[in-house]
């Protein structure tokens, strides 16, 4: 037995298929001699145009580094939450990072797309290579990875010098903040994403990561999962001296004001921005996070 389906749903159908169909037929892929191999960071081999001069970004952290590495003028589609730098505004929207357009991305005929693990569904990327698309997927698990990201981002788009200046410039803001805070005590720190229910960061997040290269400990980095839900009674056993409000929540749950954190006022708020998107930014971030965990060592000379 057959469903049925309303008019306008099976027209959008109809469209998809037909986009599919005039993509695969106008476009004429390039003798595989002439296409660069390339293995993307969840080991998935891409064929990939030398030098694309058509980008589109499903990622904001994506849209930054693409920009920080002087393409911005190649960028001809981003996802709605894209918002920096300002000219990320004014390119062409695909829709958002969870529920981006087929349609759209096709209609813009892109060289290259680059994708993140972090908003990407599986079945997306799949459906875009199916329709004659290059896609690069991006996965960075903590800062180094980050900064490889990036690197191999500017590699496969022929920015690469860019790539190099920009990494070399964040290392060694990195080893600044480590030279200042390695022989300190680490603090117990917790990361709240969300209030209801409670969401912090698992032990194998990038946030997780920036928490210990800023002097801190996580009291959730033994959870399995990147961003689980926690419960206020193991916040409360577990006794943070620091907690981060992020991601929208700037109110603390009253149970947590019992907590060494709140009673000490070391409960803050940093910029959801550079601190939740693993791009050039990431080093704000990191040094943020550092100067809250530890305000004397990295305001001193």
């Amino acid at each position: 037995m057959f469903a049925l389906v309303n008019s306008k749903s099976f027209v959008r159908f109809i469209g998809v298929l037909l986009l599919g169909f005039l993509a695969a037929c106008s476009t004429r892929p390039l003798p595989p001699q002439n296409l660069r191999t390339v293995t993307d960071e969840l080991g998935r081999v891409v064929h990939i145009v030398p030098a694309p001069q058509r980008l589109v970004s499903l990622a904001p952290s994506i849209t930054e580094t693409l920009f920080a590495l002087g393409l911005g003028e190649k960028i001809v589609g981003v996802t709605s939450y894209c918002d920096y730098p300002p000219a990320a505004k004014t390119k062409t929207s695909i829709g958002d990072t969870l529920k981006p357009s087929l349609e759209k991305i096709i209609a813009l005929k892109p060289d290259l797309v680059i994708a993140s693990t972090s908003s990407q569904l599986e079945s997306f990327v799949r459906n875009l290579e199916n329709a004659g698309i290059a896609v690069y997927v991006s996965n960075p698990r903590n800062l180094e990875e980050t900064l490889k990201s990036i690197e191999v981002m500017g590699e496969i788009t022929g920015a690469s010098e860019s790539a190099s200046a920009l990494t070399d410039n964040l290392r060694a803001r990195i080893a600044q903040v480590h030279s200042r805070v390695a022989r300190l005590e680490k603090p117990a720190v917790f990361m709240m994403l969300g209030a209801e229910p409670l969401i912090t960061v698992g032990g194998r997040s990038f946030i997780s990561d920036l928490i210990t290269q800023a002097g801190g400990r996580s009291i959730s980095a033994d959870e399995a999962s990147d961003y689980p839900q926690y419960s206020l009674e193991t916040v409360i056993a577990r006794k943070p001296d620091i907690i981060f409000l992020q991601a929208g929540d700037d109110k603390l749950p009253t149970r947590l004001r019992q907590t060494p954190a709140a009673i000490n006022g070391r409960v803050y708020h940093l910029s959801d921005e550079v601190l939740l998107r693993p791009g050039p930014r990431i080093v704000d971030g990191l040094e943020q996070l550092a100067e809250k965990i530890h305000p004397a060592a990295l305001r001193s000379p």
